[in-house]
């Protein structure tokens, strides 16, 4: 098969078109023309993450976050993201991402976050565009199965998410929550949104520190177990991505990046 065989599927399944406008999605590096064998799915493209690739014989890295976020100013190899960007082209790899399409998909990254959290009646949170008659939305709200309090809701999420650490903005974690809206990635700015349709509490990544205040003044409990939650999407794509190879015969090894590329530790 062809990348693009991959990438047509993908895109009936996560069109272009619900991604927020100016995300740098979509074919990263190389060729849609270029034969697959073998799958990689990623959320990041790091200098490890290719280096694996390189090692595991991947001639295809399918990601979440944009290879190329930020343009290049130059092709000076001492810089390492260029010296990255020259090694995918020099092993003959083709690199495609999908951002915010992947978050407004229906059952994709925010669906998948929502299912982590055992959230059911789940709603769409942040009204995106309307395709089609299709309503898109990044984020969803559900319920709980059963009710808990802030605190050990905080670590039930450590727990489903398999975080060290996480951050709990709250002056209330005894409170007793059923309701539960979450939104991966950095999804500060968001909360009122959460708070508006009646969520008890908010899961979302990268809470600024004066939105932090915010939420404390607004008597509203936010978690923030981090933006590499994301991460659920390796294994979420790679079952898709060998269903399809079972449904189209398209015969390609499909595999998961075992790396962990969270910059932050908790010590």
């Amino acid at each position: 098969m062809k990348v693009f065989d991959l990438v047509k599927q993908f895109e009936k399944f996560a069109p272009k078109s619900i991604a927020v406008d100016g995300d740098p999605i979509g074919l990263q590096i190389g060729s849609l023309n270029q034969n697959v064998h073998k799958v990689m799915t990623t959320l990041d493209v790091r200098p490890e993450v290719v280096d694996e690739a390189i090692n595991n014989h991947v001639d295809f890295i399918f990601s979440h976050h944009p290879l190329i976020f930020r343009p290049a100013k130059n092709l000076d190899l001492s810089i390492p993201q260029n010296e990255m960007y020259a090694k995918i082209i020099e092993h003959h790899i083709t690199v495609y991402s999908a951002h915010t399409n992947l978050d407004n998909a229906i059952n994709g990254m925010n669906d998948w976050l929502a299912e982590r959290l055992k959230l059911t009646n789940t709603k769409g949170l942040v009204y995106q565009k309307e395709i089609n008659n299709r309503k898109y939305f990044m984020g969803r709200i559900g319920e709980l199965p059963t009710e808990m309090n802030v605190l050990d809701f905080a670590n039930f999420c450590k727990k489903q998410f398999k975080v060290e650490g996480l951050r709990l903005i709250s002056n209330t974690p005894n409170n007793s929550i059923k309701k539960v809206a979450v939104l991966g990635g950095d999804g500060g700015k968001f909360f009122n949104i959460a708070k508006n349709k009646g969520a008890d509490v908010y899961v979302t990544g990268d809470v600024y520190y004066h939105v932090g205040h915010d939420i404390l003044a607004d008597k509203f409990s936010v978690v923030d177990p981090g933006h590499h939650i994301e991460s659920i999407c390796r294994p979420y794509l790679a079952k898709m991505f060998r269903e399809w190879s079972n449904q189209f015969e398209w015969n390609i090894d499909v595999i998961e990046s075992s790396l962990n590329t969270d910059p932050f530790t908790f010590i």
